[in-house]
């Protein structure tokens, strides 16, 4: 990959901003727009922020760790940061997209590069019919939630709700139960990515729930589709001894 202009962007952590400095006083930077490579310092959060920024312009994201877990994210290093991009390893990344209805009757749209999840918001538990590709799989899930989640967002809030780890490259999709209730067994699926995954809210009134793409939440929902957008994509870099699915593969070792 031949770069000649780069540019820089920071969470507002001083961690980050003090990175900034540092880079700008070391190499040349330009806009976003003009850039061949974004150089995104924060964490995880900031990395996915950057991702939906920059969605359009379709421009490689190289990510240094700025922040706390830094898994989706390289090694903050100044020194040697050309050769280190004109190394790096892409990756592609198509975000799902959810389409939700509320009880009013709007419809909303919005892109997730981690999951699509769906929570309840009163001390009701929510009660959610779940189909795939258009035949119903549950008829009533008693739950805390349940989301779809992408192999990079996989490690995630999926990780934490004790769904698996998904390695790039596999084509699937994790579907995601919080706390399940009924039916009791049920601990969730993995999807083939070209699913279309259906949730109808049963009772919304009584029991609400919630509806989001990673930072993007719709309260009240009664209706959501989740699908894999393969018209836009995010390109991430990482370093050769540090690519995402070595992460991911490390990630299940842990001792």
């Amino acid at each position: 990959m031949k770069i000649e202009k780069i540019a820089c962007v920071a969470s507002k952590s001083s961690k980050a901003e003090e990175g900034l400095a540092l880079l700008s006083k070391r190499y040349p930077l330009v806009s976003a727009e003009e850039a061949d490579i974004i150089i995104a310092l924060g964490g995880d959060g900031f990395l996915l922020q950057t991702m939906h920024a920059h969605l359009e312009t379709g421009t490689p994201i190289y990510g240094m760790n700025r922040g706390t877990v830094g898994f989706l994210l390289n090694e903050y290093t100044v020194d040697g940061l050309m050769d280190r991009l004109a190394a790096a390893q892409s990756h592609t990344l198509y975000p799902l997209k959810m389409k939700a209805e509320t009880l009013t009757g709007e419809e909303h749209e919005a892109l997730a590069f981690n999951e699509v999840a769906l929570h309840r918001y009163s001390q009701q538990s929510a009660h959610i019919r779940v189909s795939i590709n258009g035949r119903q799989r549950l008829e009533n899930l008693v739950c805390d939630g349940i989301m779809v989640a992408t192999p990079a967002g996989s490690t995630a809030y999926n990780l934490s709700a004790r769904g698996p780890i998904i390695p790039l490259g596999s084509n699937v999709l994790a579907l995601t139960p919080v706390s399940p209730f009924r039916p009791r067994r049920w601990n969730g699926a993995l999807l083939p990515h070209t699913a279309v995954v259906e949730f109808e809210i049963l009772n919304p009134e009584k029991r609400p729930v919630g509806a989001s793409a990673d930072s993007v939440e719709v309260r009240d929902v009664v209706r959501v589709t989740v699908t894999e957008d393969t018209s836009r994509h995010a390109c991430i870099l990482f370093d050769p001894d540090h690519s995402l699915e070595e992460r991911i593969f490390s990630e299940q070792f842990v001792h």
